[in-house]
């Protein structure tokens, strides 16, 4: 009984420091960082801005296959699969614009950059949206 009653008051004493009272000093706490928002931009928001000579990087997210097969103009192939945020070529003041076939992978690539804390944009309804929409694609 001695030692139920010996165990019982230290687990008690151990809580007790436990508490939101024994909270740790703000300096010891880390800061998450900041996420980025996901966000998509319409083929045809993508297409005028295109035109108008705003820097912007394009990064398709599909196979190198599928890129060959058709992408847009001025992009650079990343397959999903290779997609590193901290590795991507520098952007030199553009801003990146992601896409796939009908973007999901993008998405996905999408949230990788938002998670590293950059911000993150991809074609909403990938290409198939693009070429449904009668903008030009270019084949390899």
């Amino acid at each position: 009984m001695m030692r139920h009653a010996l165990l019982a008051g230290l687990a008690a004493t151990m809580l007790g420091a436990c508490s939101a009272q024994a909270r740790p000093a703000d300096d010891d706490v880390a800061e998450a960082p900041a996420r980025a928002v996901v966000e998509t931009i319409a083929p045809g928001t993508l297409a005028t801005r295109i035109a108008a000579g705003e820097p912007i990087q394009l990064i398709d997210v599909r196979t190198p296959e599928e890129f060959a097969q058709g992408h847009l103009a001025g992009a650079i192939n990343i397959p999903l699969g290779e997609f590193d945020p901290e590795a991507l070529p520098d952007p030199r003041g553009s801003e990146r614009i992601l896409y796939c076939r009908s973007d999901r992978r993008s998405g996905i690539a999408a949230e990788r950059l938002a998670a590293s804390g950059t911000a993150a944009l991809h074609l909403d309804g990938g290409i198939l949206a693009w070429e449904a929409s009668d903008f030009p694609v270019e084949r390899d």
